[in-house]
């Protein structure tokens, strides 16, 4: 079961908005916070980002060609060729018929920047704690060797990008999507096992992880500590204690939390009826799910799924 690629789609409400921005010193674009999280690629060139807080370690950032940037909460920064350049709201946009992404070109006559720039569509009003816990800006430098994966699919991207051929309609919204599965398994293959802590060291545990990929896989299932505890090879308070220290919830409450995230899910997604949902997310009755929806949500599933199909 794979986790990472479970708790993103749970929290997944659309596809991803991307533009190309093309800058040119002395150059600054704004970007207001998005709902979601938001990404940059820089395929050509250097420049800066600077967020718009005051927060403890929050300096400008300098980028180089291949960086990828993920911003875990959409925050608001500004990207420019320097950190003192003047920022716009927006530079001049252009949308063609036809094309998976749009572009923005702004600045002066000097050297050039090209990147991706975008968000992903995200509810952040209910995060699963895995994206929760992962830092507000991710930064991951071109490092020669290091996750060719990731750096494969930016070479793609950009040569899709400067070249669109027959398919790249298809192609790049494709390659966006998967770039935040590279990302984020890139960051937490860079965590040293020493200092890894939260979801980071639970996905590799050998007690936790096992136990997650039951609960993920079949939700259904009437889950006791013990049983989950015999799965990792450990006593059920020793495995309670270490289950909670890495995700930061005891096991019934997470197995609740996912069983919610997964009938929320099936609500929005698919047609089934309401004693199907309750008996996939392991409940006996349709009254017994209702009661847990309603108390995990503020509302009754039936409100939720017409809500979630006019929205």
């Amino acid at each position: 079961m794979d986790i990472l690629t479970e708790a993103l789609s749970s929290m997944r409400t659309g596809q991803p908005a991307s533009v190309r921005t093309e800058g040119r010193a002395p150059w600054g674009l704004r970007l207001p916070p998005v709902a979601g999280a938001g990404f940059h690629v820089v395929l050509y060139g250097t420049c800066w980002l600077v967020p718009l807080d005051n927060a403890p370690g929050a300096e400008p950032i300098a980028l180089s060609p291949g960086d990828v940037l993920f911003l875990r909460d959409g925050r608001g920064h500004i990207l420019a060729d320097q950190p003192t350049t003047p920022a716009e709201m927006e530079g001049h946009g252009q949308y063609r018929a036809g094309t998976p992404i749009g572009t923005v070109t702004l600045g002066g006559d000097g050297p050039r920047t090209s990147l991706l720039c975008g968000n992903y569509q995200l509810d952040q009003g209910r995060p699963h704690p895995l994206v929760r816990q992962l830092p507000e800006i991710i930064h991951l430098p071109t490092r020669h060797g290091r996750h060719p994966e990731l750096s494969a699919a930016v070479q793609l991207l950009g040569s899709e990008l400067e070249n669109p051929r027959i398919g790249s309609t298809g192609i790049v919204p494709a390659l966006i999507d998967s770039l935040l599965l590279y990302i984020l398994r890139a960051w937490f293959e860079d965590q040293p096992p020493a200092a890894a802590a939260g979801w980071a060291a639970a996905l590799g545990d050998s007690a936790v992880a096992p136990a997650l990929a039951a609960i993920h896989e079949t939700p259904s299932t009437q889950w006791t500590v013990e049983a989950l505890a015999d799965r990792a090879g450990l006593s059920r308070a020793a495995f309670a204690r270490r289950f909670t220290t890495l995700v930061g919830e005891p096991p019934m409450a997470y197995l609740t939390r996912w069983r919610m995230t997964t009938a929320a899910r099936l609500l929005r997604e698919s047609e089934s009826p309401l004693t199907t949902v309750a008996a996939q997310t392991g409940y006996s009755s349709e009254y017994a799910f209702a009661k847990a929806f309603k108390r995990e949500y503020g509302e009754a599933p039936g409100g939720y799924r017409r809500a979630a199909r006019a929205a």
